[in-house]
């Protein structure tokens, strides 16, 4: 039992256990309860979901927020909206991923769920990294949170033009190395059929295996934005992990409710940019201001704001409007 006490960065590894316990639980009644079978999830059902990962991603920051203090909470509850946020963006490529692949509603949420597994690890990997990087040289937060306002100045300047999934480096790299048929063979992600040109047999790439893919390399993409922007919050990577996970396993639910309405969104994007310059931009301010840091409570309620204003704003100058076809 003294193992379950010893620290592993930072936290005792029970902490750590109950945590990776509580995310196999959720995946487990997800995909073995409320998702056995494929279907088209529709956009009341997607809402569902999407409360229900909410209400349980903001309860388990109130067992940070008793178990580790006020300001911790915070700080998980900063970086849960943050990433929410920025999670956002990443909904509107796999729409257009799904849309120019062909692969139908009822096999998406298949296709998300392991999906979601990846970044679980992948998110792992990239926390683990940075946090070594900030323990060691606490200078590298300059550097991330510089990084966060060209990104958000950057992603006011691109916002409304349009991107095309051919032209994506990966999607060119796996047509051209790896085997990939273009049929939807049912839920499968590999299928083995004869090679036309040789009549030998061989595995494929199906759609579904395509997208999944190209899913795990966009979040690697997001993660270069995401991890540097909840480091500018916090350097606990307890609070960091527990954050990201718990925004991202909402975010196969609410895929689907915003992937039926992303034209009612127009100007989310550019909430999503005034969230990473304030958010990259406290550091700065704070060391302005000769504040050891810009109060935990003010950030969560500036970033709460500006994603409340975006959103609705979008709702309200979009309202009437029918769905693009």
């Amino acid at each position: 039992m003294e193992l379950l006490t010893d620290l592993f960065l930072g936290k005792p590894i029970w902490m750590w256990l109950g945590f990776l316990g509580v995310v196999i639980a959720l995946l487990v009644f997800d995909l073995g309860v409320l998702n056995r079978k494929d279907h088209e999830i529709g956009v009341k059902e997607s809402l569902k979901l999407s409360a229900f990962y909410i209400i349980f991603g903001v309860a388990f920051g109130g067992l940070v927020w008793w178990q580790m203090g006020q300001e911790s909470g915070i700080a998980y509850l900063t970086g849960f909206v943050v990433e929410k946020t920025l999670a956002l963006d990443n909904i509107f490529v796999i729409a257009m991923i799904f849309t120019y692949l062909g692969v139908p509603r009822q096999y998406q949420h298949r296709v998300l769920f392991w999906g979601i597994l990846g970044v679980i690890v992948l998110r792992a990997i990239m926390i683990a990294a940075g946090a070594a990087l900030v323990e060691r040289f606490e200078w590298v937060l300059y550097i991330f949170a510089a990084f966060l306002v060209i990104t958000g100045i950057r992603l006011l300047f691109t916002v409304g033009k349009e991107t095309s999934v051919g032209d994506n480096l990966v999607l060119k790299f796996v047509r051209k190395h790896l085997p990939v048929t273009d049929r939807i063979e049912g839920d499968h992600f590999l299928v083995r059929e004869p090679d036309p040109a040789t009549g030998v047999m061989k595995t494929w790439l199906t759609p579904l295996a395509v997208a999944l893919i190209l899913i795990e390399a966009a979040d690697i993409v997001f993660a270069v934005d995401s991890v540097p922007a909840i480091f500018t919050i916090t350097t606990d990577p307890y609070i960091v992990y527990t954050s990201n996970i718990f925004a991202i396993l909402g975010l196969r639910a609410l895929y689907f409710a915003l992937a039926a309405a992303i034209h009612r969104f127009h100007y989310l994007k550019y909430a999503m940019a005034a969230v990473l310059i304030f958010i990259g931009s406290k550091i700065f301010a704070a060391d302005a201001l000769g504040i050891a840091k810009i109060p935990p409570v003010l950030s969560l309620t500036v970033t709460l704001g500006i994603l409340a204003a975006g959103i609705l704003w979008s709702l309200w100058s979009t309202r009437g409007q029918d769905k693009a076809v």
